[in-house]
């Protein structure tokens, strides 16, 4: 089980990606793909979960949405695509919301790489076979986060928690594909500290 600890901070809101200023498609994994799948997913057309990676379903859901309106079907979301989207649904950021939550309840103590990491670990399980593939459900899975499990997630994040999980969702790993960590000085699962250490930031061990 992964440790956090408590404070106090403020929240932010999430713009939605810009038309006109970047192009999606498949292969690309940025905060910006997770934005356009919940756009996507608030008008029906993507029902997967939220990963913030550019895969085939993803281009199959702008395929069908461009078809609906009328615009060139070929999957790839340029500034046309982006512009009508944009005009459809406003992007929340829920799903970034979280990840910045989670950063804040886990990590808010560490260093910013540290903090980086530890949004890292989510994005890692996402691409495992081992965990859930989104987001939402790697973070709320049970037993895994001492935030979700004690309510510290509760808390609202900081600018900086938010900073830290755009740079994981951008690709951003410090942990080079770590799956958990732990507290060495509080820990008391066996399982974890029998784990080979990948490296140390901060308070945290980061293992596989």
């Amino acid at each position: 089980m992964l440790l956090g600890t408590c404070a106090m901070a403020v929240g932010l809101t999430v713009a939605a990606p810009s038309a006109g200023a970047q192009k999606l498609e498949q292969g690309v994994r940025s905060e910006h793909v997770l934005q356009l799948q919940e756009q996507l997913s608030d008008l029906g057309y993507f029902d997967a979960g939220m990963t913030g990676y550019y895969g085939s379903i993803t281009k199959s859901a702008v395929r069908e949405f461009q078809q609906a309106q009328g615009l060139s079907a070929d999957g790839v979301a340029g500034p046309a695509t982006l512009n009508r989207l944009n005009k459809k649904a406003k992007a929340e950021g829920e799903t970034l919301r979280q990840l910045a939550k989670l950063i804040h309840g886990e990590a808010r103590g560490e260093s910013f790489e540290g903090q980086v990491a530890v949004g890292a670990v989510v994005l890692n399980r996402v691409h495992s076979d081992a965990f859930p593939s989104s987001i939402s459900k790697v973070i709320f899975q049970k037993g895994q986060f001492t935030a979700v499990d004690d309510g510290q997630f509760n808390t609202k994040p900081t600018a900086t928690s938010y900073k830290a999980a755009r740079k994981a969702l951008n690709g951003v790993d410090p942990t080079y594909g770590a799956l958990y960590y732990y507290n060495p000085k509080i820990a008391t699962s066996v399982w974890s500290k029998s784990r080979p250490t990948l490296l140390t930031i901060g308070q945290h061990d980061f293992t596989r």
